[in-house]
């Protein structure tokens, strides 16, 4: 028959004096006091490992900290662990492995994690954009805190400001960064479910503004000023070659010697300079090609057809055509990107191309999928029919206005 342990009282324990050697006070039903020589007071409860059947000692804190009381409500709490056949003590250790994981998983170390798969599928450029993004409104105030504990409120509260100051495309790209990195970290295991799923629903949507661009009817006044305008003529060269093979202002600034093949008339962009990784191939026509020849000119040894002021080393800023079109009364009017919706409403307007073509031309991707998987074909050919007639307009368009890309003068219409 077991013996019946007295309990202990309050003023047992904290009237319990330390001695020469360790001794222990029992409580009964394993929970006892464990006095050590230098006077500390340690409460532990004993047990019998519900496989193995050894003894086993799981501490449950020191006294005072922890009183006669709260000892006994923890020492109650692992017999009911028992009961269900779970050991307190790996129990413990368990949840306390979890809770450091938990902590070590921070917003900053999974962001590194997912940063490290997200770059792969990105263009370096973006990559860098991306980590500058969230360094500055995000990991600076919440990269610290375990991912598990972030909650909608307090992201929301980060963001707050920068909608403030009017950034809401920014905000609403942070929320959709967040939102990647939460369901990467319920995706790798780190949590069960995404808290901040809905965040982006607090803030306004940004209006999505197009780029300033002048209606067709108007590309003579835009000719007119290119050809009295006080710029450098290779930004000249820029604004024409730009409007002539209708790309993007980087794609046009970025553009190398080595990606012409004059022979085929040309131009092949590589998938990393494309906006959507994929590669393009604009067909030269004779104004294109005269144009060339007018820049190479006067650019001199540069791997660039349009290199910059200071160094021929680096390739001319994609801001430049902007900048200048601003100088020459066009702000609000026309920017450089909006060179490419003027051609695509001039062409769609004249009806003459399929939609398709129009849309190949400018390297637009399919929206419909299903769609663009069976489209292999890129109409290169009916693009080289579509181009010249685009070049043909923008030269009659010119109106004897001398274009750098005209072969003949053209008189002034009146």
């Amino acid at each position: 028959m077991a013996i019946k342990v007295k309990p202990l009282t309050a003023t047992q324990v904290l009237q319990a004096k330390p001695k020469d050697k360790v001794y222990n006070l029992g409580d009964g039903d394993g929970l006892s006091l464990k006095i050590l020589p230098l006077g500390s007071k340690l409460w532990r409860f004993s047990y019998y490992r519900p496989v193995s059947r050894k003894r086993a000692h799981l501490a449950l804190g020191i006294y005072p900290s922890v009183s006669l009381a709260k000892a006994r409500t923890k020492a109650i709490e692992a017999r009911k662990l028992l009961a269900d056949g779970i050991d307190p003590k790996e129990q413990r250790d368990t949840t306390l492995k979890a809770q450091q994981i938990e902590l070590s998983n921070t917003l900053q170390a999974v962001f590194e994690d997912w940063f490290a798969v997200k770059k792969t599928s990105i263009k370096e450029l973006t990559a860098k954009k991306l980590k500058q993004r969230l360094d500055k409104y995000l990991l600076t105030y919440l990269g610290k805190f375990p991912i598990a504990e972030i909650t909608a409120p307090q992201a929301i509260k980060i963001l707050q400001p920068v909608a403030n100051q009017g950034k809401l495309e920014t905000v609403g790209r942070l929320c959709r960064n967040l939102n990647e990195i939460m369901t990467f970290a319920v995706n790798t295991g780190i949590i069960e479910h995404n808290k901040l799923a809905g965040i982006g629903k607090a803030f306004a949507t940004a209006q999505v503004t197009n780029q300033a661009s002048l209606k067709p009817e108007e590309l003579p006044e835009l000719l007119i000023a290119l050809n009295y305008a006080n710029i450098k003529l290779i930004t000249r060269c820029l604004i024409e070659w730009q409007l002539h093979t209708m790309t993007r202002p980087a794609e046009t600034a970025g553009a190398r010697w080595g990606e012409i093949d004059k022979e085929n008339k040309l131009w092949h962009i590589p998938p990393e300079r494309m906006k959507k990784g994929r590669p393009h191939t604009v067909p030269l026509t004779t104004q294109t090609l005269a144009l060339l020849e007018t820049i190479d000119s006067i650019t001199g040894d540069s791997e660039y057809i349009f290199p910059a002021d200071k160094t021929n080393k680096k390739h001319i800023c994609k801001e430049t055509a902007n900048k200048a079109l601003a100088r020459m009364g066009f702000k609000g009017r026309q920017t450089s990107h909006g060179l490419r919706a003027l051609a695509s409403t001039t062409l769609n307007e004249q009806n003459v191309f399929d939609a398709d073509v129009i849309e190949a031309a400018l390297s637009h991707v399919d929206k419909d999928k299903v769609r663009s998987a069976y489209n292999r074909t890129d109409y290169l050919e009916r693009r080289r029919v579509l181009m010249g007639c685009w070049s043909d307009h923008i030269e009659e368009a010119s109106k004897g206005s001398n274009s750098i890309t005209g072969l003949k003068a053209l008189k002034i219409v009146n």
